[in-house]
Formats: structure tokens, C-alpha cells, sequence
């Protein structure tokens, strides 16, 4: 059963940007929306993503870029 969900990705390496992005064309297919800002006076990149897909897709992208050096991400799920 898929579900709706937000990931808010902070990115303050920009080494890892390229990696991030990667990661998403990977699951592209359950991305629904993204925006991304880069966010220079503080140094951060910001990317809200609204997806719909399984749980275990969602857990899997989450974990994915979560795991890259200087980023982190926090998921909300619809109820």
C-alpha cells in the first residue's frame, strides 16, 4: 500500500549534492514534487520532496540520503 509522505533533505556538504541528486533520479518514480533552495548566506541547500510510494521505498530513500556525509533528512508520513 503506497502512501504520501514529505522528506525535507538539509544538505551543508556540497560534496554531496551530486549524490543526493543521483539518489533521486533513482526514485523518481514515486517523487511527486520537489523544490530546492539553495540557501547561500547560511551556507545550506534545502530540498522538500512530497512522494508516494511504499513504505519501504520511502524508508529506503530516506535512509539512503541520510546516510551522505553532511546531510540529514526528516520524513513526515500522512496518517
Amino acid at each position: 500500500m503506497n502512501r504520501i509522505a514529505t522528506l525535507s533533505i538539509f544538505i551543508e556538504n556540497k560534496d554531496s549534492i551530486n549524490k543526493v541528486n543521483h539518489i533521486l533520479s533513482e526514485y523518481s518514480e514515486i517523487i511527486i514534487s520537489r523544490m530546492g533552495i539553495p540557501y547561500r548566506e547560511k551556507r545550506i541547500s534545502v530540498i522538500v520532496l512530497i512522494i508516494d510510494g511504499s513504505n519501504e521505498n520511502i524508508g529506503a530513500l530516506s535512509g539512503k540520503i541520510g546516510n551522505l556525509n553532511g546531510v540529514s533528512v526528516k520524513t513526515a508520513m500522512k496518517k
